[in-house]
C-alpha cells in the first residue's frame, strides 16, 4: 500500500482533490474531520483539563479554542501537544485497517502536513495549488471569512511555493475541476506499479 500525504494551503482545492482520489478507489482520511470527531471524544478530557472554558456540553468548542489562541498565542502549541498525538494514533490505526483490507492507496488529507513534519510518515506528497488571486477569491467567498482571518490562517501555513518545491506531485486546481480529476488519475496510474509490487511482496 502506498500512503499519499495530500496537502495544500487554504482555498487550494485540497479537499475536492481528496474526493477525486477516493472516487478512484483510494482510501481517504480527512484530518480535519478526524479532529472534529476527537473533539467530541478522546480529546475532550485532556483539552478540558488544560482549557476548561473550551469544553461545553461535553465537547470541545472550536470557537472558544480559537478565542483562547487569539488572546494567548502560545496556547496553540499547548493544544497541538494534546491533539497531535491523538491524531497520529488514530491515523496509524486507520492505515492498519486500510492495509488489512488490501487497499492499494491510502490518502491522508492533512492541511499542515509539511508544517508538522508529517511528510516523514507518508510515501508520497501531493500538493494542491492555484494562483494566489484564485485562492483569495475562493477563501473570501466563504461564509464568515474576513481578510484578517484569512491572513491569520496564511501566517500559520507554509508558503505555497515552498509546498510545491517539497512535493512529489503538484496538482493545478486553478481550472475546471475535471482537469484536477485527470491529474489525480494520472498520479494513481504512475504509482500503480509500485503499489502492485508492494502488494505482491505482502
Amino acid at each position: 500500500m502506498i500512503v499519499i500525504g495530500l496537502t495544500g494551503s487554504i482555498g487550494m482545492g485540497k479537499s475536492t482533490l481528496g474526493r477525486f482520489f477516493a472516487a478512484r478507489g483510494a482510501a481517504l482520511l480527512d484530518a480535519d474531520a478526524l479532529v472534529h470527531r476527537l473533539y467530541r471524544g478522546a480529546a475532550v478530557a485532556p483539552v478540558g483539563a488544560a482549557f476548561p472554558d473550551a469544553v461545553r456540553e461535553g465537547f470541545v468548542d472550536r470557537v472558544a479554542l480559537s478565542a483562547e489562541i487569539a488572546r494567548r498565542p502560545e496556547a496553540l502549541a499547548e493544544i497541538e501537544a494534546i491533539v497531535h498525538p491523538l491524531v497520529r494514533a488514530e491515523q496509524a490505526a486507520w492505515l492498519g485497517r486500510a492495509r488489512a483490507a488490501g487497499r492499494s492507496f491510502a490518502v491522508l488529507d492533512i492541511p499542515l502536513l509539511l508544517e508538522t513534519g508529517g511528510e516523514q510518515r507518508v510515501d508520497v506528497v501531493v500538493v494542491a495549488s492555484a494562483p494566489t488571486d484564485i485562492q483569495r477569491e475562493r477563501v473570501l467567498a466563504r461564509p464568515g471569512m474576513t481578510v484578517a482571518k484569512f491572513e491569520q490562517i496564511l501566517a500559520r501555513q507554509m508558503p505555497d511555493a515552498e509546498k510545491r518545491r517539497r512535493a512529489h506531485f503538484v496538482v493545478d486546481t486553478s481550472g475546471a475541476m475535471e482537469c484536477a480529476d485527470r491529474q489525480a488519475a494520472d498520479i494513481l496510474r504512475a504509482l500503480a506499479p509500485v503499489a502492485a509490487a508492494r502488494s505482491f511482496r505482502g
